[in-house]
């Protein structure tokens, strides 16, 4: 509403929609409560189509038009895509989904429906919730805690260090050379795709923690949104640790209603391959997207494929080998992922290919060009950072972070408290205004 307050009618029409939808499908039988269901989801997703879709398909058509001699006539539209939008449509779509199934009891309160779809600290960049989750809380009495005040502000905290201290600093990295590719080649473009994978990681993530501590700070429990995804020693655990609310969204009611892993190996790799294309198409209606979300579906497969020769292999490491061959895995892991993030990041598919081809290519001076004084300086400042994010993960180990610090004496807990902000403070990049990635889905 911010800058279109006539916008919020598009969050009003889908918000009255599948109120009357889930209340007439619980209500209904047969035919008709597909119906409903249909209609409900035809509305969402008709709403994200022309939004975030119209002007892509559009222009596409243009082209192949233009190549066989036509002309398309259609015009563009001249219309701001609603920020947050694929996240809380997904969002209302799990509601009456679920109402369907019968794993959820439609709301008929309206305005506590409209909080489940508009709730501030999730609306625009997730995590993506499940009605079971939070429908409930909303009935709850919510009194003042102060354990739920202090952890949501520890979880706040660590965010903001993820977001105004890597993330921020490292997207000049980034820009730097994902504005202008052709003009770097090997190290400069192989450290700044590395960079990028730790900025939309601290950005997406940090954003993630801000949510859930926001939340927590008020009473209410948000899921876990990521769990140390870049520790994952395949790319199918990488999956189960990155963006959780969205792999599970997509699990659930994309992959698994396909035929999931029931069916025969081959289409259960068709399956997986259709669940990536649509996922990357939900990140941006550009096609560096799906060449993205098709690398990962293809990884996926090579993946599964080779799961059993992977397991013969650790099983004939000897035990001392053991902790260098799980470091191996995931750092392969890794750098897989990192050469999918390049299309994600990318202006254009072929500055995509451009900066993948020239990896291990390498012309004089366009390395001193990228380490300028004024890069290294932020480089050395990241590289602290990113040392106490790696440190503080893996001290972790399976706890939370607000269990973890939790644990410690007066003296740590208090010291990191006190660190932690100094450093925000001193190592933190404000000027800029660098927005969250993920606003712009």
């Amino acid at each position: 509403m911010a800058f279109l307050p006539i916008y919020i009618l598009i969050l009003g029409f889908t918000i009255v929609i599948d109120y009357f939808a889930g209340i007439y499908i619980e209500l209904s039988s047969g035919k008709k409560r597909k119906l409903f269901l249909i209609c409900s989801l035809v509305a969402n997703i008709g709403v994200l189509c022309i939004f975030k879709y119209y002007n892509f398909l559009n222009d596409n058509l243009s082209l192949l038009l233009n190549d066989l001699g036509y002309v398309n006539h259609i015009p563009n539209l001249s219309i701001l895509l609603p920020i947050g939008l694929s996240f809380h449509t997904f969002q209302a779509m799990s509601y009456t989904i679920e109402v369907y199934r019968g794993n959820q009891k439609a709301e008929r309160n309206f305005g506590i429906y409209s909080l489940y779809v508009m709730f501030y600290p999730q609306l625009v960049a997730g995590p993506i919730e499940r009605p079971q989750n939070i429908l409930h809380q909303f009935y709850e009495k919510h009194k003042f805690s102060y354990d739920n005040v202090t952890n949501g502000l520890k979880l706040m905290t660590w965010g903001f260090f993820k977001k105004i201290v890597i993330s921020d600093r490292l997207a000049d990295l980034v820009n730097q050379a994902y504005s202008d590719p052709h003009r770097y080649q090997g190290f400069p473009l192989i450290l700044s795709t590395i960079f990028f994978a730790f900025q939309i990681y601290c950005d997406f993530s940090g954003y993630s923690d801000i949510a859930i501590g926001a939340a927590r700070v008020m009473g209410f429990d948000l899921m876990r949104n990521f769990n140390k995804p870049y520790s994952a020693k395949s790319i199918v655990e990488f999956w189960q640790r990155w963006h959780i609310s969205l792999s599970t969204w997509f699990r659930d009611y994309l992959y698994i209603p396909l035929g999931g892993s029931r069916v025969k190996m081959s289409r259960r790799y068709l399956n997986l391959l259709i669940t990536f294309l649509i996922s990357g198409l939900w990140h941006g209606a550009n096609w560096t997207y799906i060449v993205w979300g098709g690398l990962n579906g293809v990884y996926q497969i090579i993946d599964i494929s080779t799961k059993k020769f992977r397991g013969k292999i650790e099983s004939i490491v000897s035990s001392g080998l053991k902790p260098a061959y799980s470091i191996l895995c995931q750092l392969v892991t890794f750098l897989l992922i990192c050469t999918t993030w390049v299309f994600f990041r990318a202006r254009s598919v072929q500055d995509g290919w451009y900066i993948v081809s020239h990896f291990i290519t390498s012309v004089h001076g366009t390395t001193a060009l990228y380490l300028s004084a004024k890069n290294m300086m932020d480089i050395l400042f990241a590289l602290i950072a990113l040392f106490i994010l790696f440190g503080v993960e893996y001290l972790q180990k399976n706890l939370s972070l607000v269990d973890f610090i939790n644990r410690k004496s007066p003296v740590i807990r208090w010291g990191f408290y006190y660190g932690l902000v100094l450093i925000i403070f001193l190592l933190g990049k404000f000027e800029g205004n660098q927005q969250f990635i993920y606003f712009q889905f």
